[in-house]
């Protein structure tokens, strides 16, 4: 399997160790528009092939990436400290747009890391053209890991053993759906221990969660580089696993237009089937307030 990795910031090179270390590809191709970087890259990750999986790593043109299975863009700035993701989305859109025309007819997947990842998905989408299905966005797929994370905190239990997603905006808006959260089969909300009134501040906790980071460090970059090299690893086995990634919606749980995360199957071919979530009615109206939030956004942007 061959993986593309456009960006060598922070969460670029991130996700391309992740993908290292978890054997997610055969080959590793980087690009960046530093090419001295990407190469400077690619040699630092070979030296670690005695340590790891057989990998080709090696620096590219952008027109080479188009012989992936699947490309990551992660190129853009990172946000600042008390700024949205939204906030970057003018910046961010223009690079994207470039992208997407270059990466016109690609035969693989497209997945989109840079925020705002739900708008840019979009932006990526209408500029290569290519299925929807094809075309996605990382999402909500770390803030679900953050709300695993914090519900099994509260709990005393193994992260793993908590199923919940967060839906909507990879942002602000975004949705803890607890009402159909489990815990070692039971119900959330059904578990010993477990107190409903500390849900705002979970789910608080798990929003603000990438604020909190790049306050201390300047920006977010393993755990969303451990989270794409999954997806990959997942997407191009064809383990078709429902994931929170954001794409293209076409109508049901939210207005058909906008792209944001939903439980989503995920295979070789892509994001393809969506899944109705279960919400109480509080949740209901949040997501719809999500859907809308980046629905403005993005005919702002035009």
């Amino acid at each position: 399997m061959r993986v593309g990795v456009i960006g060598m910031g922070w969460v670029g090179t991130s996700v391309a160790m992740s993908v290292l270390t978890k054997g997610a590809a055969r080959e590793l191709y980087l690009n960046d528009v530093r090419t001295e970087v990407a190469e400077g890259e690619a040699m630092d990750l070979s030296h670690g092939a005695p340590f790891l999986r057989a990998t080709n790593v090696r620096a590219v043109p952008l027109e080479e990436m188009r012989k992936c299975d699947a490309v990551v863009i992660a190129t853009g700035r990172n946000g600042k400290p008390g700024e949205s993701r939204l906030d970057l989305l003018r910046d961010n859109a223009g690079v994207v747009r470039s992208i997407g025309a270059a990466l016109a007819g690609h035969r693989g997947l497209l997945i989109m890391v840079t925020n705002p990842v739900d708008v840019l998905t979009h932006v990526l989408l209408e500029a290569s053209g290519l299925p929807p299905e094809r075309v996605l966005g990382t999402g909500t797929l770390l803030d679900s890991a953050r709300l695993r994370h914090v519900v099994g905190v509260a709990l005393g239990v193994a992260p793993k053993s908590v199923h919940a997603s967060v839906l909507g905006e990879h942002g602000d808006s975004q949705v803890a759906a607890f009402s159909s959260a489990r815990v070692g089969g039971l119900p959330l909300r059904s578990f010993p221990g477990w107190v409903r009134a500390n849900e705002a501040a979970l789910a608080d906790e798990t929003r603000y969660a990438a604020r909190e980071i790049i306050a201390r460090k300047g920006a977010t970059n393993h755990a969303i580089g451990l989270a794409t090299a999954h997806l990959l690893k997942w997407a191009l086995n064809d383990e078709r696993r429902v994931l929170t990634v954001s794409r293209l919606q076409t109508g049901g749980a939210v207005p058909a237009g906008v792209c944001l995360s939903l439980p989503t199957i995920v295979g070789r071919d892509g994001a393809t089937t969506v899944l109705e979530p279960e919400l109480d009615t509080v949740e209901t109206a949040a997501l719809a307030r999500s859907a809308a939030i980046l629905a403005k956004a993005k005919a702002e942007l035009g």
